[in-house]
């Protein structure tokens, strides 16, 4: 095998590129945010290395305030005076929501009556893992957005068609997306929940319920939905408790008490559900209570 090797000619090769980039480092260079014609900035100018074109304080009027530092401006602007947003801060606001979005559905739609049901069907069964979880969200969420189609349908033509027509301004889009939640919310809401936070809040009375402050009614709706979600939770259990104990009892009077019950009575209960068409009745009479 040969070897193959620089001449002679090439030994300076690389202290000579060595000595280049050190006298490349070296050497002053001048920075500029934008070019000097952009900023008005000339080689004869005092402090040409600089991006501050003006002192501060010394703006006078909205364009000197622009000029002070080109360099660093940020600026949310409206296409139009009826509210229309301008595209960078729409995705701005698409994100926030996005971000916001598992709380709001949690807090604010059938959501949490939804998912603590199926909870309870499940533990009541006896199956820790079957259906796993994220049948159980999945299938929560689908008849989240079954139930709260009707009130999706209206914020859509009252508040967000409107509001992307120019036809009102943001504060009218919110307050037109918001009210078909809080009458939403309001119908699922019992008063006893409503005047406990009305009296935390300090707040006597109100004259109707678009007085209500919606701080109030947000947490009034989660507590009177938990309370509904263990009412039925409690009724789920009674049938399949009842199947425990006549197993529980049979297996003492034949003197296996060493045998888990749980492990007999599985079998039973799920033959029960499956028997009474289980997911039917309880998926049915869970979406009519929102009726």
């Amino acid at each position: 095998m040969s070897r193959i090797t620089f001449g002679r000619g090439f030994k300076w090769l690389f202290p000579a590129v060595m000595v280049l980039g050190i006298v490349l480092l070296a050497a002053p260079v001048k920075v500029y945010a934008t070019g000097f014609d952009a900023i008005g900035i000339t080689e004869d100018s005092p402090n040409e290395n600089r991006t501050i074109v003006n002192d501060p304080g010394t703006a006078e009027t909205a364009e000197d305030l622009r000029e002070l530092n080109v360099s660093n401006n940020l600026s949310i602007t409206y296409r139009d005076g009826e509210g229309n947003v301008s595209g960078t801060l729409r995705i701005l606001i698409t994100l926030t929501l996005v971000a916001l979005a598992p709380t709001l559905l949690v807090m604010m739609t059938s959501f949490t009556r939804i998912i603590v049901v199926m909870h309870f069907v499940r533990s009541a069964l006896g199956t820790q893992s079957a259906p796993p979880n994220i049948v159980l969200i999945g299938l929560s969420l689908f008849l989240t957005f079954f139930i709260m189609n009707p009130v999706m349908t209206q914020i859509n033509e009252n508040a967000i068609q409107p509001f992307e027509a120019g036809e009102m301004t943001q504060q009218e889009f919110f307050d037109a997306a918001l009210d078909p939640l809080r009458e939403f919310m309001y119908g699922q809401t019992q008063s006893k929940d409503v005047r406990l936070f009305m009296d935390i809040e300090g707040i006597e009375t109100v004259a109707s319920v678009d007085d209500i402050p919606t701080r109030v009614l947000i947490p009034s709706f989660m507590i009177s939905e938990l309370r509904t979600a263990f009412i039925i939770g409690f009724l789920l259990y009674i049938p399949f408790i009842i199947i425990d104990m006549v197993t529980a009892s049979t297996l003492m009077s034949m003197g296996m008490m060493m045998l888990p019950p749980t492990t007999i009575s599985m079998p039973f209960k799920i033959l029960l559900f499956v028997l009474a068409d289980g997911w039917n009745l309880v998926i049915g009479n869970l979406v009519k209570t929102f009726y």
